[in-house]
């Protein structure tokens, strides 16, 4: 659990506070609470349609207002973070005319990196000023709301919703986009800002291009030449995960590693307060970290600390808290370590949850259900690939590789007396005891046998909630714990559980999601980034880090139709009965 608003411990019968404060201002630990408002206006709409027909019209018509494209002045402003509009563009590239017409109509500035990138973390983000966006050549869908540029991993799963609403086009122009980024910014990036330029995001590069040739190939148009370039860009992005830094000690499974150092800028502009929170946190459980507070002196200042530094006051006050004492206590800084675990999790999409450790801080130093699981999942795929492309040989390489893969994700991640999947701790040789969601991708991967899908299954309860699959049963305050459901995981765990044939299983939990998507869309015409499994809103009480719940949203829409798709005909039928009798009631 988090710290409540005043950290205190007892000494004595007396009370002793301690305050972290940043700059000379005393900082408190706020519980911040979105709460979802809807329009009349919206709210008038759902009313008038029948059934499933205003969620999917909804969704379908997303996908143009969450299209984001070059000849738009809109695409260039990022809202997380203020700042001039630049457009930057590879030192080796001409300005197209598209960015030489956008300078023109939108005041933007168009400006050349300051050095060609061959791979990840060639280029220091510090060094360009102001932060921009990076072009990409094709349009694409971005989340919704503050996130205006095109995500790594958000992308598979917009992808998986456009091409089951047939809009191949822009989800081949999204993949496209990727390969610019391995070819121009040295990988599938978190996101086209000058700022991601250190890290990646979840590998489902090999999935996206599956997805946009299997619905192709579907559509009557299989293109094997795009496929042989995609073929040749999903190894260059593999080969990210498979090399140092991003090697999990001697375990020959991979980890998320950011090659930047210090705070991440998001950290520092778009989330207030978080990194006082996560001193504090540590100050008063001194126990639960490695080392991550570093005392600083007055004179060290200008050298010592990579990021913030925190002035201390020991208080002594009545138990009243009515007045206070204070004497300086020094000051501290976060550890380099710190922050290396803080962008490493973040590269990992689960910003924020306690799975490795407190605020993800030690996410460096394990080796992670979900990356192996997709790294697995990725040298499958190129497997196939090579079949279809005629390469037998690389075809069995692959499958070499993903045997050794599926054997160290076997020794290490799985836990037999727990029958679950676990993140290993390979700097301190121990495995996690996290209950996490992500137990599931190996079912989704297919490397799990089916006597452990039988025992994870046997364990669904840990995460089944009346509104879909929470994230762990661990209530942490970060946005990716207790009780929060998220569409993707929602649909990695469904298709896994699917494949291994608990339908009954899938379809329930299936129903569970999209009934709460469905339901809270019915009360204000929106869909939302996350929601509570447990009170099936999607009202947020998020007290750690990022806290807002975004409208959109890219990937629960992409997710809801993915779900629905594979829903039974007669569970369709229920839940469009379910919203023309809340519709009904509604209008009486």
């Amino acid at each position: 659990m988090l710290p409540s608003k005043s950290l205190l411990t007892t000494s004595r019968g007396r009370v002793r506070a301690i305050h972290v404060s940043r700059a000379g201002q005393k900082l408190g630990l706020a519980l911040v609470v979105f709460l979802s408002a809807g329009t009349a206006n919206a709210q008038t709409v759902v009313s008038q349609k029948r059934g499933l027909d205003p969620i999917r019209e909804y969704i379908a018509a997303g996908w143009d207002s969450l299209t984001r494209s070059l000849t738009e002045c809109k695409t260039i402003v990022d809202p997380k973070l203020a700042a001039a509009s630049v457009l930057y563009i590879p030192a080796e590239f001409e300005v197209p005319a598209a960015v030489q017409q956008l300078q023109n109509q939108c005041n933007v500035q168009a400006q050349p990196l300051p050095k060609v990138i061959h791979n990840l973390g060639e280029a220091d983000p510090g060094k360009i000023d102001p932060a921009g966006l990076l072009y990409l050549p094709s349009k694409y869908v971005v989340p919704g709301g503050r996130f205006n540029e095109m995500y790594g991993w958000d992308s598979y799963f917009i992808i998986r919703g456009l091409v089951r609403d047939n809009r191949i086009d822009l989800a081949q122009g999204m993949v496209e986009n990727f390969f610019f980024e391995i070819e121009h910014y040295g990988a599938v990036l978190n996101a086209n800002r000058t700022y991601y330029l250190t890290r990646s995001q979840p590998p489902f590069l090999t999935s996206m291009i599956l997805a946009v040739y299997d619905a192709q190939k579907a559509a009557g148009h299989e293109d094997r030449k795009w496929l042989e370039k995609a073929y040749e860009y999903a190894e260059r992005d593999y080969s990210l995960w498979t090399r140092e830094p991003h090697l999990a000690g001697s375990t020959g499974l991979s980890r998320y590693y950011d090659f930047g150092n210090g705070p991440a800028p998001e950290s520092l502009k778009d989330e207030t307060g978080h990194l006082s929170q996560v001193a504090a946190y540590f100050l008063a459980q001194p126990g639960g970290g490695r080392g991550y507070l570093v005392p600083t002196k007055e004179a060290e200042r200008p050298q010592t600390p990579l990021g913030p530094v925190f002035g201390l006051q020991v208080c002594e006050t009545t138990t009243t808290m009515a007045r206070s004492d204070c004497a300086s206590a020094g000051s501290v800084a976060l550890s380099a370590d710190y922050y290396k675990g803080d962008r490493a999790m973040r590269e990992s999409g689960y910003d924020i949850s306690f799975r490795f450790g407190p605020f993800g801080a030690a996410t460096h130093h394990y080796a992670p259900v979900c990356l192996n699981s997709l790294l697995y999942k990725t040298e499958e795929d190129l497997a196939l690939m090579s079949d279809v492309l005629g390469r037998k040989k690389e075809a069995a390489d692959w499958r070499k590789r993903a045997g050794e893969r599926k054997e160290r994700i076997q020794t290490y991640l799985w836990d037999a007396k727990r029958g679950l999947y676990f993140d290993y701790d390979f700097e301190k040789q121990l495995q996690s005891s996290y209950e996490y969601v992500t137990t599931f991708l190996p079912l989704w991967a297919g490397l799990a046998t089916p006597e452990q899908a039988r025992d994870i299954m046997k364990n669904l309860a840990v995460f089944e909630k009346p509104g879909g699959l929470v994230m762990s049963p661990h209530e942490s305050g970060g946005q990716w714990d207790y009780p929060y459901a998220w569409a993707p995981n929602q649909l990695l765990a469904d298709e896994g559980i699917r494949r291994y044939g608990f339908k009954e299983e899938a379809d329930r939990t299936s129903y569970e999601f999209l009934s709460t998507v469905a339901e809270n869309f019915r009360r204000d015409g929106t869909i939302r980034e996350k929601y509570n499994a447990v009170t099936r809103s999607s009202e947020t009480q998020v007290t750690a880090g990022y806290h807002m719940n975004i409208v959109g949203f890219g990937w629960t829409n992409g997710v809801f139709l993915a779900l629905l798709n594979e829903l039974p005909q007669a569970s369709v039928a229920r839940l469009a009965d379910e919203q023309n009798a809340a519709s009904g009631s509604a209008t009486q």
